[in-house]
């Protein structure tokens, strides 16, 4: 409790700073706070992911200390051309968030984290350095190039992957470059899409859980068969931006907000690029409903959850019927 409170004060500190120090010291309490929840007793692979992740965020964070002193004597000597100075502060910043190109970590260390922790690094993890981002974004080449380049890692990656936990890293790399993209169109969008996406991410990490799937052919033999498919896979698709599931609706705003501003070939890119996650997430789902043994395979769980079931049943059916309700009411507004 005391970890997870001082873990949301760090992203509180940062995001409501007034300075760069303020904002860096923010993200140091939210790191030390999340790498003691990330070991675990049961796992052999946490210590090896979390002394992965110390290292790249004490690099980042080095990294941003020395750039923020380093503004102080650029404002008494100039060295160095502001622009520049802004594009070498949100380097540290991409990579403690892990956006393409500076994702080569997060796979890894994701491999090694319990469901729980793979939940907070995909969502809570992120929020204060896009937030911090948003600063000192334009919409220019260098963002353009990030954000290209983290849908098309994010949808490339995940193509070969048979880990579950892999799957969904990639995918969040790929949503990275739409939530940059939806900082771009102002902070209301970014938290309509960031609230979304944690729901959505919320409710497959919860499903995984309970059943203890983490590949693929572990799907196919899930207890509660259709049921708990159901809900996973709605899930899944709604998380890939399948229309009429809620997962549609930021993505939508975006394309509208790109279109407005004129960016109509790098939307493109970005829809091709997100269809091609909804092909690996539709990979997951024909095989398990395809295929139906009668007999469990090797790690899934063989106790049905009745309340855990309803849940999900609650939380596909807000996935599923989200983006109907919300049309009708902007309709009626």
């Amino acid at each position: 409790m005391l970890l997870s409170t001082t873990l949301i004060g760090g992203i509180l500190i940062s995001i409501s700073s007034n300075s760069w120090l303020g904002a860096w010291m923010g993200l140091e309490i939210n790191l030390m706070s999340f790498i003691p929840l990330m070991s675990s007793q049961e796992n052999i692979f946490t210590t090896e992911a979390s002394l992965k992740y110390f290292i790249i965020q004490a690099l980042a964070s080095s990294v941003l200390l020395f750039l923020v002193v380093m503004e102080v004597l650029i404002n008494q000597t100039p060295m160095m051309g502001k622009e520049i100075h802004e594009y070498a502060i949100m380097t540290p910043l991409l990579l403690k968030m892990g956006a393409a190109p500076m994702h080569w970590w997060f796979p890894s260390v994701m491999e090694g984290l319990s469901w729980e922790n793979c939940l907070l690094m995909m969502t809570v993890q992120s929020a204060a350095p896009m937030m911090l981002i948003s600063y000192l974004m334009k919409i220019d080449y260098l963002m353009m190039t990030v954000v290209l380049m983290s849908v098309m890692v994010g949808s490339a990656g995940g193509m070969n992957q048979t880990s579950l936990r892999k799957i969904l890293t990639y995918s969040s790399i790929n949503h990275t470059g739409w939530m940059l993209m939806a900082l771009m169109g102002g902070s209301n969008l970014w938290t309509v899409y960031f609230t979304v996406y944690s729901f959505l991410t919320a409710a497959v990490t919860m499903t995984t859980k309970m059943y203890n799937i983490s590949f693929i052919n572990q799907t196919m033999s899930v207890n509660g068969k259709t049921t708990t498919k159901f809900i996973l896979f709605t899930n899944l698709l709604s998380l890939g931006g399948l229309p009429p599931f809620i997962g549609f609706l930021p993505k939508w705003t975006v394309i509208q907000t790109m279109i407005m501003n004129n960016l109509s070939s790098i939307m493109t890119v970005m829809v091709i690029t997100s269809l091609a996650t909804l092909y690996y997430y539709l990979r997951m789902c024909y095989s398990s409903f395809i295929t139906l043994y009668d007999e469990p395979k090797w790690g899934t769980t063989t106790f049905k959850v009745n309340k855990t079931t309803s849940y999900g049943v609650i939380l596909s059916s807000v996935s599923m019927m989200g983006l109907i309700t919300c049309t009708m009411l902007t309709n009626v507004n």
